[in-house]
C-alpha cells in the first residue's frame, strides 16, 4: 500500500488534468510535480505536502497540507484568481478515489496570488487540508 500523500497528489492529479474546464485554461495538461524549466505559462506545480498523525486512540489517521501553486503571465493577476478558482472548485469537498485510503475530507485553507518579485509571472498559492484513513 503507498503512502496516502502520494495516494492523495495521484487522486488529484488525476483530478486538475481531467478536468477539462481547467485544462482549457492552461492550455493543456499543464500540471506538474515541480517547476518545469521551459513550460508556457500559465501552468500548476504541486508543492509542499507536511503531514500529521491524525489518529485517534481507536482509529488510525493522517492530516495533510497541501500547496498547489498557479503560475500565469500573459493575463495577469485575472488569469491567475480564475484558475486559481477552478482549481479550488475542482477540489474543495471533492470526494476523490485513495487507494488503500479513504479520503475523509478536503478543503480550501489559504488562497493568495501575487506578482512575484524581478519578474512579469503572477503566483497563485493554494493551500488545501486533507484527512485520510487507513480502508480496514
Amino acid at each position: 500500500m503507498a503512502h496516502p500523500s502520494a495516494e492523495l497528489q495521484q487522486s488529484i492529479f488525476s483530478a486538475l488534468t481531467s478536468d477539462a474546464s481547467l485544462t482549457a485554461l492552461l492550455g493543456g495538461p499543464k500540471v506538474f510535480d515541480r517547476r518545469p524549466e521551459r513550460a508556457s505559462f500559465p501552468y500548476l506545480t504541486l508543492g509542499r505536502t507536511a503531514v500529521v498523525d491524525w489518529s485517534t486512540g481507536t482509529e488510525d489517521g493522517a492530516e495533510h497540507i497541501l500547496t498547489l501553486h498557479v503560475w500565469a503571465k500573459g493575463g495577469g493577476k485575472a488569469e491567475t484568481y480564475e484558475i486559481m478558482d477552478k482549481v479550488a472548485d475542482r477540489l474543495n469537498d471533492a470526494a476523490l478515489a485513495l487507494e488503500g485510503h479513504h479520503l475523509v475530507n478536503l478543503r480550501l485553507q489559504f488562497a493568495e496570488a501575487r506578482r512575484e518579485a524581478d519578474s512579469s509571472a503572477y503566483h497563485g498559492i493554494l493551500r488545501f487540508r486533507a484527512v485520510t484513513e487507513p480502508v480496514a
